[in-house]
């Protein structure tokens, strides 16, 4: 072994960051700078991935200065990911062709309503565990490939490489046009609407349903094992693990037992429940999704809740309505009230994720008076995250039939102690904050550990875990009962706005 330290590269929606771990999982160094969001119509958001690549070779500097360290006292590198977000780029130049299209982005609407048909959003969930939305990867490529002018021969000629943030950054990691190593790990891949959930592999009908040419796509690998070498700043490092950011938040909370579950709050939210070694099919508007698959391990299976807008919605009453001057500033405003004052917000900003699956909704203010005061609405605000998961709970529990008796939470908004007191109220659980709450590096930087040798096995890596703060719920059960029922009322409010299937293609 080089070095007992690991590093993790996040690249996230709204920002890029590298933390380095010593051999006990305890952060040493973090760096992070934030990257640009482009909207260049209602609905659609780019990022420029060549800056993204900018940042991330800056932070990963930045860390290293920060810890005091060299690279090669580094004993590996894992990277995690915002998921979904779609790149095509020139393998020759290594220049993106277009900027990235982001998860959030709705302008694949109406090609998901077409390739829908007679089917409708199913199509391919039996395969692919997904409702055809355009959250997912795939259609986004087949959308880049349809009008860009002559990229689609150029993929076809293996002139273009398609991924998702993981791949680009490993590519260029690894060298890019100079011996770059295009893979994917099964996490990501299980995202794009393009892999089959049994193989592990692409899957030739939907490739063809959506004229996606597989000369563009990445291998598919597992999410620990060592990809490649690194070059530049990080020359020698062994690039060794690769998860969606929400599965590598999974395993940095320990998830690794069928039941357990986590949900992490960014700009959205995304509670996943371990379900094993067998994919558990939805009924009630959740994703099958791949948790994570360590070297040629057995792989093991989540069923997730996807909320779109949660951190995302107090950044909107900060920036666009300018009632707050920091995120902060919201925990102070709402606890200066007792309650909501009648007032929900359901934030349908590009529709409703989990579990409803609507690209029709948007986001609406309901059960306003004159009573309702500014204070209220912050705390509507961070309410409608709690209101939000307590639904996917719901439907896990259908699904699923395992209750969750606790939580695991982590993200920017557990800082929120109002927030997370409303979250296990609303639940009737436990809800518990790691002492690490970076469990999205921390899971990248175990994954990539256990394929070097940094860390034995699974058992070890759980003796890392230790709880911060148990948050226990103290609200009476009819009072949260009729609150919900308030909540659902809200909803159904949201729905019908947007023309369904309405989008650009």
């Amino acid at each position: 072994m080089t070095g007992s330290f690991v590093a993790a590269i996040d690249q996230g929606t709204t920002s890029s960051r590298c933390i380095i771990f010593d051999q006990d999982g305890a952060i040493v160094a973090v760096d992070q700078r934030e990257h640009r969001q482009i909207f260049p119509k209602p609905g659609w958001v780019e990022h420029d991935a060549s800056e993204i690549w900018t940042t991330v070779q800056a932070v990963v500097t930045g860390a290293l200065a920060h810890a005091g360290l060299r690279a090669q006292q580094l004993s590996a590198l894992g990277i995690t990911n915002q998921r979904e977000t779609t790149v095509l780029w020139d393998r020759a130049t290594g220049q993106p062709v277009h900027n990235a299209i982001v998860w959030q982005d709705t302008r694949t609407a109406a090609l998901c309503h077409e390739l829908g048909g007679t089917d409708g959003q199913d199509r391919f969930r039996d395969s692919t565990g997904l409702p055809l939305a355009s959250y997912f990867s795939g259609p986004k490529a087949a959308w880049l490939l349809d009008h860009l002018p002559g990229l689609r021969s150029r993929a076809e000629r293996g002139e273009i490489a398609f991924g998702t943030m993981d791949s680009w950054l490993i590519w260029n990691l690894t060298g890019g046009t100079d011996g770059g190593v295009h893979v994917t790990d099964v996490t990501n891949a299980s995202r794009t609407m393009l892999m089959n959930l049994e193989t592990l592999e692409w899957d030739p009908s939907i490739l063809t349903a959506m004229n996606v040419p597989a000369a563009v796509l990445p291998e598919i690998r597992s999410s620990a094992e060592v990809y490649g070498t690194a070059v530049g700043a990080l020359a020698g490092v062994p690039v060794a693990s690769a998860l969606g950011d929400q599965q590598a938040a999974v395993f940095g909370q320990a998830c690794y037992e069928p039941g357990t579950a986590k949900n992490t709050y960014g700009t959205g939210s995304f509670l996943l429940l371990n379900t094993g070694n067998r994919p558990v099919p939805s009924k009630s508007g959740l994703i099958t999704t791949l948790g994570y698959k360590i070297g040629d391990q057995a792989p093991v299976y989540c069923l997730e809740g996807s909320i779109a807008i949660t951190g995302a919605l107090v950044q909107w009453f900060r920036d666009q309505l300018g009632i707050i001057r920091s995120a902060e500033e919201i925990e102070t405003l709402a606890a200066s009230v007792d309650d909501n004052g009648g007032a929900y917000i359901v934030p349908a900003f590009s529709g409703l994720f989990a579990p409803y699956w609507r690209s029709d909704a948007r986001g609406v203010i309901t059960g306003l008076t004159g009573y309702v005061t500014k204070a209220h609405l912050a705390r509507a605000v961070l309410e409608a995250t709690s209101w939000q998961t307590r639904e996917v709970v719901d439907a896990m529990y259908q699904d699923s039939g395992v209750p969750i008796t606790t939580l695991k939470v982590d993200g920017g908004m557990t800082a929120n102690r109002l927030l997370m007191q409303h979250q296990a109220d609303v639940l009737g659980v436990p809800v518990i904050r790691p002492k690490i709450s970076e469990t999205t590096c921390l899971g990248a930087a175990y994954a990539a550990g256990l394929a070097t040798g940094v860390w034995s096995g699974l058992d070890e890596l759980k003796t890392h875990w230790q709880r911060d703060v148990e948050w226990e719920p103290h609200l009476e059960p009819e009072i949260r009962e009729r609150e919900y029922g308030n909540w659902r009322k809200a909803v159904e409010r949201s729905l019908g706005w947007q023309e369904e299937g309405a989008g650009s293609r």
